[in-house]
């Protein structure tokens, strides 16, 4: 059977952590005013374009991504897409860990106070069963490390498989089919961002 509906993975604009490689999960941390104008840019770039159910991360870089693209009416808030719980990491950079932890990588490490890898796929999981239970194309609107573990898990790939593919802020990507079987049809686009800042 060929499969036809896509799926949309947008990450959040550009935040104060977003420069800085501070490790953000649950800090409810706004877009810069750079963030809010590659926002604006993605509602340009998308313009319009109609999905049968629009998921967003309810943390306000994310929600805010949504809304000025163009999507505030159809957006649907869901903790499932939250980014990863990087307990005792939050704020830290992973050179600042590696003083104290040589090597140290979120995805090889175990977590204090947090999720581990598997527990982030797990919801990854469920948004992917989501998006398949839609009659149409999904956006989704989220972070980081929690859309690479998405696409990973899509692809049928272990979540750890996201550490391979780096995704810039206000960035497009885009999961499909080959006839049945998933697979990632566009990664990390951010033509829509050229005559800005370099994306982080």
């Amino acid at each position: 059977m060929t499969r036809t509906n896509t799926v949309s993975l947008i990450r959040h604009g550009q935040t104060l952590w977003s420069i800085t490689g501070q490790h953000t999960g649950r800090t409810n941390i706004p877009l810069t005013e750079l963030g809010r104008r590659q926002a604006d840019a993605l509602g340009e770039m998308l313009d319009g374009q109609a999905f049968s159910l629009v998921l967003s991360s309810p943390l306000a870089r994310a929600w805010e991504t949504m809304e000025r693209a163009g999507y505030a009416g159809q957006g649907v808030a869901s903790d499932d897409i939250l980014e990863w719980d990087y307990g005792v990491y939050e704020g830290r950079t992973t050179d600042d860990i590696r003083r104290d932890i040589p090597g140290w990588s979120i995805w090889t490490h175990p977590v204090e106070a947090g999720e581990s890898v598997d527990e982030v796929a797990a919801r990854a999981d469920r948004t992917i069963e989501a998006c398949l239970a839609a009659d149409g194309p999904v956006a989704v609107f989220a972070h980081g490390h929690f859309l690479r573990i998405m696409a990973a898990r899509w692809m049928g790939l272990p979540p750890t498989a996201g550490r391979n593919l780096s995704l810039g802020t206000a960035t497009v990507s885009t999961l499909g089919w080959e006839r049945e079987n998933r697979v990632l049809r566009m990664w990390n686009d951010a033509c829509h961002l050229d005559s800005m800042d370099p994306v982080l």
